[in-house]
């Protein structure tokens, strides 16, 4: 049986990217190889990053959230 890491490799941020932690290969929509370089690396979810396949924030922006409203019906 192989060991779990106690940080999780993968995450999926709300609203955001995929957080990968470690060595990484990720496959672009053409089938271009990138490899990770950094502990951290955040790749784009949302389709709107200049600089694709990795996050540059512009979700923030570009994806409109869902709003959450804390009211209560009367």
């Amino acid at each position: 049986m192989s060991e779990r890491s106690p940080v999780p490799e993968m995450i999926l941020c709300p609203d955001g990217p995929i957080l990968l932690r470690g060595q990484h290969v990720v496959v672009d929509d053409d089938g271009v190889e990138h490899r990770t370089t950094r502990p951290v690396s955040a790749i784009c979810r949302c389709g709107h990053s200049a600089t694709k396949p990795w996050c540059d924030g512009t979700h923030k922006v570009a994806v409109p959230r869902a709003r959450t409203s804390t009211r209560t019906a009367d």
